[in-house]
């Protein structure tokens, strides 16, 4: 069932309040220097769709909804800075046109150091591909590109 748009206003104002219900701290540990994260459909938080890391959890999450521009019907054109990353946004643009949905941030892990946030994202990412995720990262594969902690 698809509810009726809403207009950007309308729609920042509901992603404000709904970034913290969001967000989900699965480690019952301490928050430390890095999370490492997974997006995943609310009806399905197994069904990981993407794995990262952040140093501010509800600030990414809020601006991976920005970069899907849900505010834009799907008949006007819209763009992302790195087409590579387009999947993801379609996807959470696709699940939010599905009764208005907007993914999960589950926190998987706190790491100490920021530097070692990039060897437990990449454990994270084999993991999830090992159980056969239907991952949207681009850099799933070994060696990509180093992305900066946000």
């Amino acid at each position: 069932m698809t509810a009726a748009p809403l207009t950007k206003t309308e729609l920042a104002r509901r992603i404000r309040a709904a970034v913290a219900s969001h967000v989900v701290d699965s480690t019952g540990g301490e928050a430390s220097s890095a999370a490492i994260y997974t997006l995943a459909d609310p009806r399905d938080l197994a069904a990981v769709r993407y794995v990262g890391q952040t140093r501010a959890p509800r600030r990414r999450l809020a601006q991976h909804l920005a970069a899907a521009r849900l505010w834009m019907p799907d008949e006007i054109p819209w763009w992302i800075a790195s087409p590579r990353l387009r999947p993801l946004y379609e996807w959470i643009r696709e699940l939010h046109r599905d009764d208005q949905r907007l993914p999960v941030m589950v926190i998987a892990e706190w790491v100490a150091r920021a530097s070692d946030a990039r060897s437990a994202e990449r454990a994270l990412i084999e993991r999830c591909r090992r159980q056969a995720c239907a991952l949207l990262n681009v850099e799933a594969e070994r060696g990509g590109p180093q992305i900066p902690l946000l």
